[in-house]
């Protein structure tokens, strides 16, 4: 599976939009792939927008698959919600909510200009999340301009969806932004 996802990515040029549909049971080991097989070994910076699962937990998960952590960056939008008291790891910012689509474009620009020499990887995790907590119109402005701004700036940006929790709605919202739809194991 992980190579699976790191092969679909390298074919795709740069500046793609990829919207990755998943299932649940393969979450850790397409982040796998992406990080460790694709953006490690093109040298990318890493910035995750994570509204579904605390970043913590996936730094945890990182360490453990001894990934660096030097060029991964994490914009939180799900910790202070879930009112996790754990000490913040120095590379995750948190937002206070995933209702803050402009608080979290404005943090993914922070973190990208930091490294301007650098090509980047930025992944939202996940559509469905963000789906819950924000209306649909004003959800789908927020991803055409992320996504015409990193393409702009040469960057792969992946978004997830997870298939159990997809609707008709976000399926189209991901065929207007994307380039490509990677379907794991489909």
């Amino acid at each position: 599976m992980t190579a699976e996802v790191s092969e679909k990515l390298r074919a795709l040029p740069e500046s793609s939009a990829i919207a990755m549909r998943l299932k649940s049971e393969q979450y850790f080991d397409a982040i796998q792939g992406m990080i460790d097989r694709f953006a490690m070994k093109k040298d990318l910076e890493v910035v995750y927008v994570t509204s579904t699962i605390p970043s913590q937990s996936i730094i945890n998960a990182l360490e453990v698959l001894e990934i660096p952590m030097d060029h991964i960056w994490f914009v939180d939008c799900i910790s202070q919600i879930m009112m996790s008291q754990e000490k913040r790891h120095p590379h995750a910012i948190i937002v206070e909510s995933p209702t803050m689509l402009e608080n979290i474009m404005l943090k993914v620009e922070f973190l990208l200009r930091r490294v301007p020499e650098r090509n980047a990887l930025v992944v939202l995790d996940s559509i469905n999340s963000l789906a819950i907590h924000n209306n649909t119109k004003i959800l789908s402005e927020f991803l055409h301009i992320l996504v015409n701004n990193l393409r702009s700036r040469g960057a792969y940006t992946v978004i997830f969806s997870m298939q159990e929790y997809e609707t008709e709605e976000i399926r189209n919202m991901l065929v207007l932004v994307s380039d490509e739809t990677i379907e794991l194991g489909g």
